[in-house]
């Protein structure tokens, strides 16, 4: 198609776009409202001026939504002294009469309200579409063809996110049916827990599992090991999947779930060989490295082959916005349903394009918020991997705390559970005793033999610190890690340090 062409169809869209007008609808609904003030509630939860396309109806649904929430009663004659003055011949009250006296029925408000949100919709979209079509076709700023796609679905995104006409409450007899539906299928468990299971018995314990809807952040220092926890538990998590059909033929996952792992920092390879390393036994140096032996390598052939059914998708797109996310997230669980996701690190993510003016800490509010969304939409935990700030390093003890997430106290408030990674080794490690000038070779050595005995006891050892849990106890599990195949694990005699647990 030539450039010409597009353009002449962009007119015609734009012709199009003005047969999603019906002016009697928001007529016939600010006469409803007229007639019965109850008849805004049955709308005023979705519908704003902005959907309407005639201008005074705007202006008159804007005044009559803030008179009804200051509890004012709203009749024409009311209504006309709070509208404000126009230039032009326009007689407000005899307007008002009219749409009232005209007004076919007073019982269907929501119908009203429903085709001119719908027809919004339909406006917005044929918008977006000629946006894409003129920015494609004159190629502003030599804009490459994904960042025209990532645009358009921002902007799709924007667009779902300002109103539903869909109500999506229940009935406290309905949770609660869900509620006793949930607790039973965790008493069917062998681990007796409600949510999908890490596979750290000691955290599962701590947490009841990965809840359905929870944002779960897991922090730390480089290095700490965050990927490795996060990669153990999807592994964990795809592994133990399994599937059977009820009478009725639909497909019930009895254990495990299907994972998704977005990595922003590694490549899909480099997961892989963490993986490997973890389930082979062979650290993953000597991969990179190349130094196998037969055995080696037969080890690794036979692990991988068992590793191809694992249900776990990678995507290792270095850039990741919270409309793309969404819009993977919602091809996914449609294509697979996906029960996991997980993301490797957050603070890599970026907002909306068009609010990176809004500063770093904005930006992350939106992140985090749009995390929690997506979680809530889904049905499905999501846990991201997030960075610290450098103060932690300024202090003695150097276990974090909740104001030690970088860049926002947002990622604390949006979460429903906030855990931390610390390993005293990593720092011991770089703490080694250095000989003074004036000191005996005694006093050395029984410093030095002090820090060798930290050093041991804190070999292989990691904390994991639970610091906020929005519906069950906090407190510090002791876990054990191997940094040759970075891999967390229970530890065999289970310490538990309970001295900040909270009901």
């Amino acid at each position: 198609m030539q450039t010409s062409e597009i353009i002449n169809l962009n007119k015609e869209n734009s012709k199009t776009s003005e047969i999603f007008t019906n002016i009697e609808a928001e007529q016939a609904l600010i006469g409803s409202i007229l007639w019965d003030n109850k008849n805004y509630e049955k709308v005023g939860d979705f519908l704003e001026d902005k959907h309407f396309v005639d201008p005074n109806n705007q202006i008159i649904f804007k005044t009559i939504s803030m008179l009804l929430n200051k509890n004012m009663l709203v009749s024409p004659i009311t209504l006309k002294s709070y509208l404000p003055s126009n230039d032009y011949d326009f007689d407000n009250l005899k307007y008002l009469n009219q749409i009232k006296d005209s007004a076919p029925s007073t019982q269907n408000p929501y119908q009203y309200g429903k085709i001119i949100y719908d027809l919004h919709i339909k406006r917005n979209l044929i918008a977006i579409g000629q946006n894409l079509i003129n920015d494609t076709a004159q190629n502003e700023e030599n804009s490459e063809g994904a960042e025209l796609i990532e645009k358009a679905e921002n902007e799709l995104y924007q667009l779902s996110q300002t109103g539903n006409t869909e109500r999506k409450y229940s009935f406290f007899k309905e949770a609660l049916k869900n509620a006793v539906n949930i607790i039973n299928e965790a008493f069917k468990r062998d681990g007796k827990i409600a949510g999908l299971a890490t596979g750290l018995k000691d955290i599962d314990k701590k947490l009841g599992g990965l809840h359905n809807s929870d944002l779960i952040i897991v922090a730390g220092r480089p290095s700490m090991g965050k990927t490795a926890l996060g990669t153990n538990i999807a592994f964990n998590v795809a592994d133990k999947f399994k599937e059977l059909e009820n009478s009725e033929g639909e497909k019930i996952i009895t254990e495990g779930g299907k994972v998704v792992f977005f990595s922003l920092e590694m490549s899909s390879e480099q997961l892989a060989t963490r993986i490997l390393a973890e389930q082979s036994k062979i650290p993953g140096d000597k991969m990179r490295k190349a130094e196998l032996s037969k055995d080696d390598f037969k080890n690794i052939a036979h692990i991988s082959s068992k590793l191809e059914s694992l249900n776990l998708i990678i995507d290792d797109n270095p850039v990741l916005t919270i409309p793309s996310l969404r819009a993977r997230a919602r091809r996914l669980k449609r294509l697979h349903d996906i029960d996991l996701i997980i993301i490797d690190y957050l603070q890599l993510m970026s907002g909306s394009p068009n609010k990176k003016n809004d500063g770093r800490v904005q930006e992350i509010s939106e992140i985090t918020r749009g995390l929690k969304a997506i979680a809530k939409e889904l049905n499905i935990p999501i846990i991201a991997l997030s960075q610290l700030s450098r103060q932690v390093e300024q202090r003695e003890d150097k276990r974090p705390q909740l104001a030690d997430l970088r860049e926002s106290g947002t990622i604390e408030q949006d979460s429903d559970v906030v855990m931390f990674i610390f390993r005293e080794s990593y720092y011991l490690e770089r703490m080694e005793p250095i000989k003074k000038p004036e000191e005996s070779e005694d006093k050395y050595n029984e410093r030095h033999n002090r820090w060798r005995d930290l050093c041991e006891k804190a070999h292989q050892t990691a904390e994991i610190i639970i610091a906020k849990q929005r519906h069950g106890p906090i407190g510090t599990i002791k876990a054990h890690f191997d940094p040759n195949f970075t891999k967390f694990s229970d530890l065999v005699t289970k310490v538990y340090d309970d001295s900040i647990d909270q009901s």
